[in-house]
């Protein structure tokens, strides 16, 4: 399992992705799974992957060799929505050439992409790419996407994060996102990438990689995890209609 998502606002885009692909009591394996398709002043074009990693290694590698080739690439598209048409397509290749086999023994071929960017003369542009290669777009109304372990990191950015937000408040967003999904599943887990994208620059702004044991992130878990704490004591009373029975309790 593993846990990546992506923030799209009026001031750029923030990006974050866990490392770990298997968990269990005595294997753990860390993947990737942020990749940058980009052309630096031109274009900035990021993959996360998430689902079976024999197809998302396969298709990312064909990305890769088609950028050596003439004819169509991630930097010849001309839009972000031909760039996930594109993808869309490499996704379906691979997957109905290694479907029956994955079929046949049980394992799971599904897979789903996050594709970030921003092309000049574009907006910057979020998508969802599912295991058919078709597509969704965020928009302003709902203005991020996940992939993966989704549930436990949803709540932070429904209560906190909007369109509207600064890249600062986005990436906080992003990172508490992750640490309340490694909170509660221990498939996903640290290295946790993370980067942040300023509109029209065409470069990445910021970005980090952050192990289990950095201070930064050590020290936010930990702060963030007081605050939750501290906030239930300023909550207030339950208005109960009834005095219960202390016999009862």
């Amino acid at each position: 399992m593993t846990y990546c998502l992506g923030l799209l606002m009026e001031a750029g885009l923030v990006l974050a992705a866990d490392s770990r692909t298997n968990a269990g009591v005595d294997y753990v394996s860390s993947y990737r799974k942020v990749f940058d398709f980009s052309m630096p002043g031109e274009r900035v074009v990021f993959i996360l992957t998430s689902g079976n990693l024999s197809i998302t290694q396969s298709v990312i590698n064909l990305l890769r060799q088609d950028l050596h080739k003439e004819g169509e690439s991630l930097h010849t598209m001309p839009t972000m929505f031909s760039v996930c048409r594109y993808i869309g397509h490499k996704v379906r290749q691979v997957e109905q050439q290694d479907r029956p086999v994955l079929e046949k023994d049980r394992i799971d071929f599904h897979v789903s992409l996050i594709v970030a960017g921003q092309i000049k003369g574009e907006e910057p542009a979020l998508y969802l790419v599912y295991t058919q290669g078709n597509f969704i777009q965020a928009t302003e109304e709902t203005p991020f996407v996940q992939i993966g372990e989704t549930k436990y990191g949803k709540p932070i950015l429904d209560r906190a994060f909007n369109y509207r937000s600064s890249l600062k408040i986005a990436a906080l967003c992003s990172l508490l996102s992750m640490d309340s999904t490694m909170i509660s599943n221990l498939s996903v887990g640290s290295p946790v990438d993370l980067l942040v994208y300023e509109r029209d620059t065409f470069r990445i702004a910021q970005s980090c990689r952050l192990q289990e044991n950095d201070p930064f992130w050590v020290e936010m878990r930990r702060a963030w995890q007081q605050s939750l704490q501290n906030a239930f004591h300023n909550l207030p009373d339950i208005p109960f209609a009834f005095t219960p029975d202390p016999s009862r309790l």
